[in-house]
């Protein structure tokens, strides 16, 4: 499980969520094989996901977010809850790059720096709300602070980060995101600006032991900031056979007729967590009949 830990200034004019994934992101590389850099990519924006459900008010809302680049990575989906669990995907798993200039592995070169991030927020009304924009750099962080500032008008900072082992294990995982109220005022500005130049980066402190709770207190630092809420997210997929079997019947009842004809087992995998549901041919015979009564 993660660690979330949010804090805020006790003027309330801004906030910090900070999140140790460590946990999260090692069952993504379990899950998916992933390459070194894939790991990273995908980690940063599971990461992202995660903070940003956590903010969502109603018990059934979910949020999603999707990088449409032209890196060979493909597209990354992530797909979090309002309590943070969150899962993902990516189209290829397993991208190879030399690590870029700082020596560091590039997530950019992996994701591409043309494209889109989508966000989709669930709220349980008729049209979920969509916001699309641009990549600024493909580093991720960057993008989810530009979504925020260009889409929602909100002043925020952003800081994700995965340390991978040569094994290919997860040496720590975590990330932060800092927002504004529009009430603050240019000195708490100035202070926050400050503690986030003096920050070294958030995958470092939380390899080293840092606690999120100490991190948030840290970004805070000098606007006495008090314990929000904390949460324990996971890496958490809900899939299963009936929802499996809703997808099939979605398909229309042609196709099904066509592959139970085949005389052969259907085996279907989710994308999230790779688990296989097994369709014998009278199985989805069954539910072509269920198809031809929608």
């Amino acid at each position: 499980m993660g660690n979330l830990y949010r804090a805020i200034s006790a003027d309330g004019s801004a906030f910090a969520a900070v999140l140790d994934a460590k946990d999260i992101v090692s069952e993504i590389e379990k899950i998916h094989k992933s390459s070194a850099v894939v790991t990273a990519a995908l980690g940063r924006l599971t990461i992202a996901a995660s903070l940003m459900g956590y903010m969502l008010k109603g018990n059934e809302n979910s949020i999603t977010l999707r990088i449409d680049g032209d890196g060979p990575c493909g597209q990354l989906v992530a797909v979090s809850d309002s309590m943070g669990n969150v899962r993902s995907c990516v189209n290829n798993p397993v991208v190879e790059l030399p690590l870029n200039n700082l020596g560091k592995l590039d997530v950019s070169g992996a994701v591409g720096k043309n494209g889109t991030l989508s966000v989709v927020k669930d709220l349980g009304l008729r049209e979920p709300y969509v916001g699309v924009i641009p990549l600024v750099s493909g580093e991720i962080a960057e993008d989810i602070a530009n979504y925020y500032a260009s889409s929602e008008q909100i002043p925020t900072v952003c800081a994700l980060g995965v340390l991978v082992n040569t094994d290919l294990s997860v040496k720590a995982a975590g990330g932060f995101l800092i927002q504004l109220l529009p009430f603050a005022d240019d000195k708490c500005v100035d202070i926050l600006e400050k503690n986030v130049a003096e920050m070294r980066p958030v995958s470092s402190l939380l390899a080293e032991g840092t606690t999120p709770e100490e991190i948030a207190h840290m970004l805070l630092k000098g606007l006495d900031p008090n314990e929000l809420d904390t949460s324990a997210p996971a890496y958490k997929c809900e899939c299963s056979r009936q929802r499996t079997e809703q997808i099939l019947i979605s398909i229309g009842q042609d196709e099904l007729r066509a592959i139970a004809s085949e005389g052969k087992d259907t085996e279907v995998s989710c994308h999230f967590c790779g688990k296989k549901y097994i369709f014998s041919p009278s199985e989805i015979t069954e539910l072509a009949k269920g198809a031809a009564s929608k």
